[in-house]
């Protein structure tokens, strides 16, 4: 089970906003912080508590990346060609966790976790288990066979709350989802708006 399950909506409620767009957010019924002072009046946030807000809203949507794993993907990011902050989005996305995620295999990205954990994920007919596992473009994730007809997985499927991204395609019919090409920000479906530029400002200080 991940580790952040029972404490998922906390990250709503410090952020002050739905991260992951789900209908049972609390911010859905209280917009103001956690604790007996949430509701006070806030003054204007610095540059660094800006970054670092940003950091960890892009942290915490991804569910369960410690900061060293984190920061482990910036420095990678800033080892390849190109924007640092497209090159960061591409990373996240490219994990299997985030695909298992985005092809509606399951409801959260917490479940995803999980579910692969459980070995009910294969990736090009090999079983993985490491939800941090990078894809390649090309790659093609499946469902095994014994795991397809979970409720877990069919009411996922039938979720109205968000589609698959143009760079996933997904077959719900076989519970297949090929990993097309490396998004950049503008197409990744955040249900809030993402800063990795800020995320890089924050590292780069």
């Amino acid at each position: 089970m991940s580790k952040r399950l029972s404490q998922k909506y906390k990250i709503d409620r410090r952020m002050g906003e739905n991260i992951w767009g789900r209908p049972k957010s609390p911010v859905n019924r209280r917009e103001y912080g956690p604790g007996q002072h949430g509701q006070r009046r806030k003054g204007k946030m610095s540059d660094f508590g800006t970054q670092l807000r940003a950091k960890q809203k892009l942290k915490g949507y991804y569910g369960n990346i410690s900061e060293k794993q984190f920061r482990r993907i910036y420095s990678e990011a800033t080892r390849l060609r190109g924007d640092t902050s497209e090159n960061l989005i591409g990373l996240l996305e490219a994990r299997l966790d985030a695909i298992v995620y985005r092809a509606k295999f399951v409801p959260t990205v917490f479940a995803a976790r999980q579910f692969i954990n459980h070995g009910h994920v294969l990736v090009n007919g090999r079983r993985v288990n490491i939800a941090s596992y990078r894809c390649k473009v090309g790659d093609q994730i499946e469902v095994r066979e014994k795991s397809k007809q979970m409720i877990l997985v069919l009411e996922a499927i039938d979720l109205a709350e968000r589609d698959v991204p143009d760079y996933i395609v997904a077959d719900h019919s076989k519970m297949t989802a090929t990993f097309n090409r490396v998004p950049q920000l503008a197409d990744v479906p955040y249900p809030v708006m993402m800063e990795p530029n800020l995320v890089v400002e924050f590292y780069s200080r």
